[in-house]
C-alpha cells in the first residue's frame, strides 16, 4: 500500500516540471534524495521534501520575523540544544556534498555564531517569542536565521548609550569589538563572520530594526541601508 505522504517519481517530475531522468541525476548527485528505494529500484518522494524544494525559505524567515505567524515546525530552535543538534546535521550534510567540501566548516562557523548570538544576547529577555528560525536549503545553497528578539540596538544601548539608531549598531556589531571578558573576546562573533566572508565565497544579508546590511563574498566592505521593513530581532541570509 502506498504512503499518501509519498509521491512517485513521475508525479515528483511532473510537479517540478523536469524529467524523470533528471530526477535520476539529482539523486545521484545528492540534490533531491528520495525517501524510499523499493528493491525493485522505484523512487518515491516526501510531498514536504517536494514543496520544500520549490519553496522560498527566506521568505518564510522574514514573513515570521515580521509578523509572529506559524512556519514550519522543522524550521523553529526555541532553545540552543535544539539549535547546535541541527546545525550538527546541516554539517553532515554538506560533509557528504562534493560541492561544499571545501568550505563546509566555514559555513557552518558563520551560521552557528549568527544562531548563538541570538540566544546569548536574548537569554531571559525575549520580547514574546523565544527561539530562533533556522532553516536551510543546500540545493538552493541558502541559510536562514532569524529571531523575534531585542535586535542589536537595543542590545548594544547597554554599554553604548551613544548609539542612535539601528543603522549605527548594525555598523558597530560588525566592527568594534565592545566588551571583553578574560580570557576571551566577547562581543566578536558579528567580526568573525565578516572577516570570514572577506575571505571566502560566501554571501550575508543581515537586518535589525529597519537597517539592513550586505557582505558580499571576498570583500569586508560593508553595505548598510534603509529598509521599508522595521521589526524587533535579527534576520540572516547565507548564501554560496
Amino acid at each position: 500500500m502506498k504512503n499518501k505522504d509519498l509521491i512517485s517519481i513521475s508525479e515528483a517530475a511532473k510537479i517540478l516540471n523536469v524529467s524523470i531522468m533528471t530526477l535520476r541525476r539529482w539523486d545521484k548527485a545528492g540534490r533531491l534524495l528520495p525517501i524510499r528505494k523499493q528493491p525493485k529500484g522505484h523512487r518515491y518522494y516526501r510531498k514536504k521534501d517536494i514543496e520544500f524544494f520549490l519553496s522560498d525559505l527566506f521568505q518564510m524567515a522574514r514573513d515570521w520575523t515580521i509578523t509572529n505567524k506559524n512556519f514550519p515546525e522543522e524550521f523553529y530552535c526555541q532553545n540552543s540544544a535544539v539549535f547546535q543538534t541541527r546545525l550538527v546535521k546541516m554539517e553532515n550534510l554538506m560533509m557528504q556534498n562534493k560541492k561544499t567540501k571545501d568550505i563546509f566548516s566555514l559555513i557552518v562557523s558563520v551560521a552557528g555564531e549568527i544562531g548563538n548570538n541570538s540566544f546569548d544576547h536574548n537569554l531571559g529577555q525575549w520580547p514574546d517569542t523565544a527561539g530562533i528560525f533556522f532553516g536551510y536549503n543546500l540545493n538552493k545553497k541558502q541559510i536562514a536565521l532569524a529571531d523575534r528578539g531585542l535586535g542589536i540596538l537595543k542590545t548594544l544601548k547597554r554599554i553604548r548609550p551613544d548609539l542612535k539608531n539601528h543603522a549605527q549598531a548594525l555598523k558597530v556589531a560588525f566592527t568594534e569589538i565592545i566588551s571583553g571578558r578574560a580570557p576571551e573576546n566577547r562581543g566578536n562573533g558579528l567580526k568573525f563572520v565578516r572577516k570570514v566572508i572577506s575571505r571566502n565565497p560566501i554571501n550575508l544579508f543581515f537586518q535589525t530594526g529597519n537597517a539592513q546590511l550586505q557582505l558580499n563574498e571576498m570583500t569586508s566592505d560593508l553595505k548598510i541601508t534603509d529598509s521599508k521593513d522595521n521589526f524587533h530581532g535579527c534576520l540572516t541570509l547565507i548564501s554560496y
